[in-house]
């Protein structure tokens, strides 16, 4: 008589969280103000506004903007500011920096309003591998809110994971 084969991770508490599951829909965009600097390197603020009140910002609806400049101009506080003013109405997010910036700041909001409650003194793995881009600070926040409530804390799989944290 063969021995029954018994899946013994569907069968325990293990709870795996899969960052990629709450990747927002929303095209992800850099927009880089260079061009609409004099020689690429000089806001002149009356051809900055000028460009900016002419410029179709409709195109960014449901869109994460990450706001940058390329060339190695200052840009005073103010230019940002104005164009994320502009940007309000249409994008869901708006930052300046990189587009690795802007999915972490994206899933800090997220990570921000997960409701821990549900994994209070519950051994959980948080899955490693993902086909979306989910920045690697991400799992560090996740760990570090999980750590507050969880029995422990993987990464991984469940069949090859990495201990992290056990709540003694």
């Amino acid at each position: 008589m063969e021995d029954e084969i018994i899946n013994r991770v569907a069968n325990s508490k293990l709870v795996t969280l899969d960052l990629e599951d709450y990747y927002p829909k929303g095209n992800r965009v850099l927009f880089d103000i260079k061009d609409w600097l004099f020689e690429g390197f000089v806001l002149r603020e009356k051809d900055f506004r000028a460009q900016v009140k002419a410029f179709d910002w409709s195109q960014y609806k449901d869109a994460y903007v990450a706001l940058t400049c390329s060339s190695d101009a200052i840009i005073p506080g103010w230019a940002y500011m104005f164009l994320s003013i502009q940007l309000e109405p249409y994008a869901k997010k708006t930052i300046v920096g990189t587009l690795d910036n802007l999915e972490t700041s994206i899933y800090q909001d997220i990570i921000n309003n997960i409701d821990v409650s549900d994994y209070k003194d519950k051994p959980i793995i948080i899955k490693g591998c993902s086909n979306k881009p989910v920045p690697q600070n991400a799992y560090i926040m996740l760990a570090n809110k999980l750590q507050t409530v969880a029995k422990s804390i993987m990464y991984g799989e469940a069949c090859s994971s990495v201990p992290l944290f056990k709540n003694l």
